[in-house]
C-alpha cells in the first residue's frame, strides 16, 4: 500500500511512514527513506561519532530501510546517495516534521500572518540540536488527494517530496538546503486521484516567464531599506495634501532597442535611471504603476493577475523593485499601484480549480465567470479567499513599502448584474443587486491597511454612484481613501471633442461635476482607459487644426488642475502623444522635437509645480469651502471662472477657462477682493506653444459690481486658454 502511494504520488501522510520512526512494538527505530533512481542509500548522523548506516533497498523503486533496535532516541541525519554514476548528498526532509507544521496550523490568527507563513519561507529548523537551514512550504489545498513539491531540486518528480496533510486543509513540508532562485512548483491529484496541471504557488514572492510560469525561490529578509526619512514625514491625511499622480506602464514608458534591432522593457533599476529623474523633473508627487503583480500575458497589462504576491519578472527581482521604490521615497516620490482583487485568469497554472475544485472562484459561472474579461470571479464569501486577498493588499504596502493601491474594476465586485443580462446573475438573500459579501471584504480590506499603514492610501476605481465609496466604515461607507471621479471624467472629455460652435449648448457637462464634487474624495483621472481601442489620444480627441487640438488640450488640462479633486495623468498625456496607447511599443519621446509638444510638457511641469506651491489649489479639496463659482452660466461664450481657496492661509485663486478660439478682450470678472491681481499661469503663454495674446501681467481690481460682488477685473481671456489669477500684496 505505501509503495503504491510513493510509486504514484499520492501518499498524504509521509510523515507517518518515511523518516526515523520509533517501533511500533518493541524497542528501537526504524528508518524508512524513498528516493526514486537510488541504488544506495546511506544515513549520516550530522552530529556525534555515530556510524553510518547503510539501508537495504526494499524495493528496486527507492524505497529503503534499516531497523536500528537498539536506537533510544532520534538523531539528526544526511543521506549519502549514489544513484547510477552519481553521487549526492541531502539532508532527509522527513525527519523536520515539527517545524514544517506549527506556524502552518497557525496562520490564521493574523491575516498578515499568511504572506509570512504560507508559501515558500526560508528557515532554520532544529533537529536534535543541529540547525538545518532550508525552506519551509505551506499550501492550502483541502480538497487534493496528495501534494508534492516538484522544482529543479528534484528533477521535478512529484515522487520525490510528497507533502503532509494537516487538519486544516493546510500541506506542509521542510526541504533542507534549497537555494534562492530554484524554480518550483505544486503538483497535486484532485479529490478523485486525477493528476491537476502543475500549479504556481498563490503565495509565491517570485516567478519565472512563459513558458514555465513557475515559482522562484526568494529570501525577502535580505533588502536593507532607506526610506526612513520618508516614511516618517508621510503620515498626514492625504486628503489635504496636493496628490498629482503619473500613471504609467512599465513595460512601455521607455524601451531599449538593441544591437540587433529589437526592442526591450526598462528594468526595475534602469528604470531608477530613467523615469524618477522624468518624474521629478515634471514635479509629480506620485507614480502609479499598472498592475506589477505577476501575469502571463502581456496584453492584459497586468490586468490578469496570477502571481499576486510577486512583482513581475519581466523587469527583475523582487529586490529590484524594492530598489525601485526605495529610490522613488528618497527623491520625494510616492508610488501607488494598482491592485485586482476583482478577477483572475483560468489559465492552468493558476488558481482556477486548485486543487480539483472551484476552491477560490464561486462555482456557479453566474457570480464566477467574467463576461467581460473571460476570467474566474473571486468567491468573496470564502474565509481564505478572504484572507488570501486582504493579506496580499497588507503584503504590498509591507514588503514593498508602496504607498497606496488602486482598486481595479470595483463596480464589478458589488453588483451581482455587473454587464450581465436578466437571467445571467443570482440575486442576492435580499433578492437585489448588491453582492455583499464583496462590500463586507472590501471594508474589512480597507480596516485593515488605515489600521496597520496609517500613512497609506486606498483608491477606488468605482465607475456608478454607489454611495459612501470613500466614506469611513464606521459611518456605512466602503471606507477608500480616495475615489476615481468617472462621472468628471466622462462629462469633461465628451464636452472637449465637439467642436467649440457647440460646446454652448453642453455647458452642463462641464459644470455638472461641481453638484457632486463633495461626495466623495475624488480623483480626477485622465487614465489609459481614455486612449486605447480607437478612442483616439487626448490631443486627437480635441477638435480643430494643429494648433487648436495643442491650445484644446492645454485649455483642458489647467482646467482639470484648477478643478478641485487630485490629478492623474496618465503616460504619453504630458507630451501630447498622437498615437493611442500601445503596451508593446516605447511612447513617441521623438515628438519632444516638436515646439507644441514641448509646450504641453512644459505645461504640465508648470502647473505641477504651481499647484504644489499653492494652498488655495489643494487645502479644501473635498469641503465645499473651498471653492466658489465666479461664473459658470455663461454658455454663449463657453467660458467659466470659479475661485479657489486655502484653509491655512487667505489665499485666493482664480481660475477662468475661455473654450473657444475667439479671444474674448476686456472680459470683466467679479472677485472676492480688490486689489492687484496677477497671472500666475496662462496656457496660452509662448513657452507652451502658445499665441502669446497679448494679456497685462498684473490686474487693478475696480470698484464695479460684477457677478454678484462689488470688485471686478477686465482682463483679455486668450483664444482657448485657461488663466489662474491670484490677488498679490
Amino acid at each position: 500500500m505505501l509503495l503504491n502511494q510513493l510509486q504514484q504520488a499520492q501518499c498524504a501522510n509521509p510523515f507517518g511512514q518515511l523518516g526515523l520512526l520509533p517501533v511500533e512494538e518493541g524497542s528501537g527505530y526504524v528508518l524508512r527513506v524513498w528516493q526514486p533512481r537510488a541504488t544506495k542509500v546511506t544515513a549520516v548522523a550530522l552530529k556525534g561519532k555515530r556510524a553510518p548506516v547503510e539501508l537495504e533497498c526494499v524495493d528496486d523503486e527507492g524505497l529503503f530501510e534499516a531497523t536500528l533496535p537498539k536506537l533510544t532516541k532520534p538523531f539528526a541525519y544526511k543521506l549519502a546517495i549514489e544513484a547510477g554514476d552519481h553521487q549526492y548528498e541531502i539532508v532527509d526532509p522527513y525527519q523536520i516534521h515539527h517545524q514544517a507544521m506549527y506556524h502552518v496550523h497557525h496562520m490564521y490568527q493574523d491575516v498578515a500572518d499568511a504572506y509570512d507563513h504560507m508559501g515558500a519561507q526560508f528557515q532554520t529548523a532544529e533537529v536534535c540540536d543541529v540547525e538545518i537551514e532550508g525552506v519551509r512550504f505551506a499550501l492550502y489545498a483541502p480538497n487534493a488527494q496528495s501534494v508534492s513539491v516538484v522544482g529543479d531540486f528534484n528533477g521535478w518528480d512529484g515522487r520525490v517530496h510528497p507533502m503532509q496533510k494537516l487538519d486544516n486543509g493546510c500541506w506542509g513540508l521542510f526541504i533542507p538546503g534549497l537555494q534562492t532562485g530554484e524554480k518550483y512548483k505544486y503538483e497535486m491529484k484532485d479529490p478523485l486521484g486525477n493528476r491537476l496541471p502543475h500549479k504556481a504557488d498563490p503565495y509565491g514572492y517570485h516567478a519565472d516567464q512563459y513558458p514555465s510560469h513557475a515559482s522562484i525561490l526568494f529570501d525577502h529578509s535580505k533588502y536593507q531599506w532607506n526610506d526612513t526619512d520618508w516614511q516618517r514625514n508621510n503620515l498626514d491625511d492625504k486628503r489635504f495634501r496636493p496628490m498629482s499622480i503619473y500613471e504609467v506602464h512599465l513595460g512601455s514608458w521607455r524601451r531599449v532597442i538593441e544591437e540587433d534591432g529589437t526592442e526591450r522593457s526598462l528594468t526595475y533599476r534602469e528604470l531608477v535611471d530613467e523615469l524618477i529623474p522624468y518624474v521629478k523633473d515634471l514635479a509629480y508627487t506620485h507614480v502609479e504603476l499598472m498592475p506589477v503583480s505577476e501575469h502571463p500575458f502581456d496584453g492584459s497589462w497586468g490586468y490578469q493577475p496570477v502571481g499576486m504576491f510577486a512583482p513581475t519578472s519581466r523587469f527583475g527581482t523582487p529586490d529590484d523593485f524594492k530598489y525601485f521604490v526605495d529610490q522613488c521615497h528618497q527623491n520625494g516620490i510616492g508610488v501607488i499601484i494598482d491592485w485586482v482583487p476583482a478577477h483572475f485568469p483560468d489559465d492552468s497554472h493558476g488558481l482556477a480549480r486548485f486543487d480539483g475544485t472551484h476552491l477560490y472562484e464561486y462555482s456557479d459561472p453566474r457570480k464566477g465567470w467574467h463576461p467581460d474579461w473571460n476570467s474566474c470571479i473571486y468567491d468573496f464569501g470564502r474565509d481564505h479567499v478572504r484572507q488570501f486577498l486582504v493579506a496580499n493588499a497588507l503584503f504590498w504596502l509591507d514588503h514593498f513599502h508602496v504607498d497606496g493601491l488602486r482598486v481595479d474594476a470595483v463596480a464589478s465586485m458589488l453588483y451581482l448584474d455587473y454587464s450581465r443580462k436578466d437571467g445571467e446573475w443570482i440575486p442576492n438573500v435580499d433578492g437585489g443587486n448588491q453582492n455583499y459579501e464583496a462590500i463586507s471584504l472590501l471594508r474589512w480590506c480597507n480596516e485593515e491597511v488605515y489600521k496597520r499603514f496609517p500613512h497609506a492610501m486606498t483608491i477606488a476605481e468605482e465607475s456608478t454612484a454607489f454611495p459612501g465609496v470613500s466614506r469611513p466604515t464606521f459611518s456605512g461607507g466602503l471606507g477608500f481613501g480616495f475615489k476615481w471621479n468617472m462621472g468628471w471624467m466622462h462629462d469633461s472629455l465628451s464636452y472637449m471633442e465637439k467642436d467649440p460652435a457647440y460646446r454652448k449648448y453642453h455647458h452642463g457637462e462641464m459644470t455638472f461635476s461641481m453638484i457632486y464634487a463633495y461626495d466623495e474624495n475624488f480623483i480626477l483621472p485622465l487614465s489609459h482607459d481614455e486612449v486605447v481601442h480607437g478612442k483616439n489620444s487626448l490631443l486627437y480627441k480635441m477638435p480643430g487644426d494643429e494648433w487648436q487640438q495643442a491650445a484644446n488640450l492645454r485649455c483642458y488640462t489647467a482646467f482639470m488642475w484648477g478643478h478641485p479633486g487630485k490629478k492623474l495623468n496618465f503616460m504619453g498625456n504630458e507630451i501630447a502623444q498622437g498615437a493611442e496607447w500601445n503596451h508593446s511599443a516605447s511612447l513617441q519621446w521623438h515628438l519632444l522635437e516638436f515646439p507644441r509638444h514641448q509646450g504641453q510638457q512644459n505645461l504640465t511641469r508648470a502647473l505641477n509645480k504651481l499647484y504644489q506651491s499653492e494652498n488655495a489649489l489643494f487645502e479644501l479639496d473635498v469641503s465645499g469651502e473651498g471653492f466658489e463659482w465666479i461664473s459658470h452660466e455663461d454658455a454663449e461664450y463657453s467660458t467659466m471662472a470659479f475661485v479657489r481657496k486655502a484653509k491655512s492661509t487667505q489665499d485666493q485663486v482664480v481660475v477662468v477657462s475661455n473654450f473657444t478660439p475667439v479671444p474674448r478682450d476686456g472680459y470683466r470678472l467679479g472677485v472676492n477682493e480688490p486689489g492687484t491681481y496677477q497671472v500666475i499661469l496662462n496656457t496660452d503663454k509662448e513657452e507652451f506653444w502658445g499665441s502669446g495674446y497679448d494679456v497685462a501681467d498684473t490686474i487693478e481690481a475696480e470698484a464695479i459690481e460684477w457677478h454678484g460682488r462689488e470688485q471686478s477685473v477686465s482682463i483679455n481671456l486668450p483664444p482657448l486658454a485657461t488663466i489662474f489669477l491670484k490677488r498679490v500684496g
